[in-house]
């Protein structure tokens, strides 16, 4: 009788082991999506380095993309990670798969934005840490597709000179509380893939202080859509706003303030 109850007691506790949510969290070398192309994906872009899946990195997309060239992505990394020196977003399916590159520095691992999506695919998202992990957490976005081949409103109605480079942004929250950086760049961001149109993108964005010091990095690709907008989250305002700097893979130059 004695035996049979502490045979059960170590079955629940198995059971009750397995089930929980502490064991589905932990980072796992299987790939969640069953993709043939990521392992030559993480040899080329996360150079060949540690990576691990991990519930952690969270990613958040629509089930369906309704409109390929605008797709809406928010990540972020939960703090229990520990530091994170750099984010790298991954489209397996898209024609160019690599989407931007984040590093967050005095903001927090947390990154909103849009992108062109070919076709349905798993999008990921790469942090890592400092021990040089990468820790890789996706969604699986479904799509009609052609995100990546078709030329944006901007591009085809000619205005895209007259608004190039433009920048409007707001910072929400107070001065004592976490605060998120909204803005908007203007460009039509395309990706060479359109007969006759070469490959034209933002390619360096910066955020600053006031006193000029790099709060937060952006290196953004082809597939980030026309006119990105991105948000950013800060624990605590930035003193007296921010300045956003950056540049095109033609060297135009961006330069704007915004409080």
């Amino acid at each position: 009788m004695r035996q049979t109850a502490r045979r059960r007691c170590l079955i629940a506790w198995f059971a009750a082991l397995c089930a929980g949510p502490a064991l589905a969290a932990l980072p796992s070398d299987t790939d969640p999506f069953q993709s043939l192309p990521w392992e030559d994906m993480r040899r080329e872009y996360l150079g060949g380095a540690k990576a691990v899946f991990d519930e952690r990195v969270q990613v958040q997309g629509p089930a369906f993309a309704e409109d390929p060239m605008n797709v809406p992505i928010s990540l972020r990394v939960d703090p229990g990670l520990g530091p994170v020196s750099q984010i790298m977003v991954l489209v397996d399916r898209n024609p160019i798969r690599r989407v931007l590159e984040y590093f967050p520095m005095q903001a927090l691992p947390a990154l909103s934005f849009r992108f062109k999506l070919e076709q349905a695919s798993p999008v990921r998202v790469a942090a890592r840490t400092a021990d040089g992990v990468w820790h890789v957490g996706g969604a699986w976005v479904e799509s009609a597709g052609g995100g990546c081949t078709v030329s944006g409103a901007t591009r085809k109605d000619g205005s895209w000179p007259q608004t190039l480079g433009e920048v409007s942004g707001r910072l929400f929250g107070g001065e004592a509380s976490s605060t998120r950086l909204r803005m908007r760049v203007m460009h039509p961001m395309d990706t060479g893939l359109v007969g006759g149109i070469p490959a034209f993108f933002v390619n360096r964005l910066s955020v600053r202080d006031a006193a000029g010091t790099e709060l937060a990095r952006l290196q953004t690709y082809e597939p980030v859509s026309e006119n990105p907008v991105f948000s950013f989250d800060f624990a605590k305002a930035p003193v007296g706003g921010v300045r956003v700097v950056g540049s095109d893979n033609n060297g135009n130059r961006i330069a704007s303030r915004v409080e």
